[in-house]
C-alpha cells in the first residue's frame, strides 16, 4: 500500500507543480480506494499544504490577487460545508459521490467549455462557494474554479498564479474544518511524513516542466490518469486495490 501511495504521490504532484490543479482528481478516487476517503482527503491537504508552499511568492507576484480575494469569500461557506459532508456520510457513499463528482468535472475540462461572461463579483463569489464544497468533500476545487477563469483574458501563466494562491487559501480553511472534524489525526500525520517526499519530488518536476514542455500535451495526459484513476477506484472494483 505504502509503494502504492509513493507511486500515486509522485504521479499526482507532477501534474499539480506543471498546472496548478489535477492533483486531487488523480489522487484522491484512488488513494480513498486504498485508505478510505477520511485519510485520503486530509492526507493531501497536508502533504499540498506543505509542498506547495514554495509556488506561493511567485503566485502572490503574479496573480490578480483582487479576484483571487473576492473568490475566496465563497469558500466560507463551501468548505465546512463539504467537511461536514465528508465526516457525517457512510464512507462508501463518498467514494461513490468522489467518483460521479471527478467523472462529471473532467468531463466539463474536456468538452473545451469555459465560462466568457464578463467577471462579477456574485458570480465569482457562487463559484468559489462550490469549489469550497468540491476542496471540503474531496480536494477537488480546481474544476470550477478553472471553467472560470480560462474563458477570461488571463494568460496561462496568471491563471496557474491564481489557482495556486486560491488553493493555499482553500487549504487552510480546510485544514482549521478538518481539525475541528478530527479529521487531521495520527495517521493521517503518519502517512503524510511517508508520502510528503514523494509528492514534492513530483510537485518540483512538474514545476519545472511547466514553461518547457506542451501543455497541451500534458494536459492531455492528466485527463487520461484522472479518467483511469476515476475507473480502478469504483468500490466494486476493490480487488484491485485492497
Amino acid at each position: 500500500m505504502l509503494l502504492g501511495l509513493g507511486l500515486l504521490s509522485v504521479i499526482s504532484g507532477l501534474a499539480r507543480g506543471f498546472s496548478g490543479f489535477g492533483s486531487a482528481l488523480i489522487f484522491i478516487p484512488v488513494a480513498s480506494a486504498m485508505v478510505s476517503p477520511r485519510i485520503a482527503v486530509p492526507l493531501l491537504l497536508v502533504v499540498d499544504l506543505v509542498a506547495a508552499a514554495a509556488l506561493i511568492p511567485d503566485a502572490w507576484r503574479i496573480s490578480d490577487r483582487r479576484q483571487v480575494g473576492t473568490m475566496a469569500l465563497g469558500l466560507l461557506a463551501g468548505v465546512p460545508t463539504g467537511a461536514y459532508i465528508l465526516t457525517r456520510a457512510d464512507p462508501l457513499l463518498v467514494r461513490w459521490m468522489i467518483v460521479v463528482l471527478i467523472t462529471s468535472l473532467l468531463g466539463l475540462l474536456m468538452s473545451g467549455w469555459r465560462y466568457h461572461g464578463r467577471p462579477a463579483a456574485p458570480l465569482a463569489v457562487a463559484v468559489g462557494a462550490a469549489a469550497g464544497l468540491f476542496s471540503g468533500l474531496a480536494q477537488v476545487g480546481g474544476p470550477p474554479v478553472i471553467l472560470y477563469w480560462l474563458g477570461g483574458e488571463h494568460s496561462a501563466k496568471a491563471v496557474r498564479a491564481n489557482l495556486v494562491l486560491f488553493f493555499a487559501i482553500s487549504s487552510v480553511l480546510a485544514g482549521a474544518s478538518f481539525w475541528v472534524a478530527g479529521l487531521l489525526n495520527r495517521d493521517v500525520i503518519g502517512l503524510s511524513l511517508l508520502t510528503g517526499p514523494a509528492y514534492g519530488l513530483g510537485l518540483w518536476f512538474g514545476a519545472r516542466m511547466f514553461g518547457l514542455a506542451s501543455e497541451t500535451t500534458f494536459r492531455r495526459i492528466c485527463y487520461a490518469l484522472i479518467a483511469v484513476a476515476a475507473v480502478v477506484s469504483m468500490p466494486v472494483l476493490d480487488g484491485m486495490l485492497r
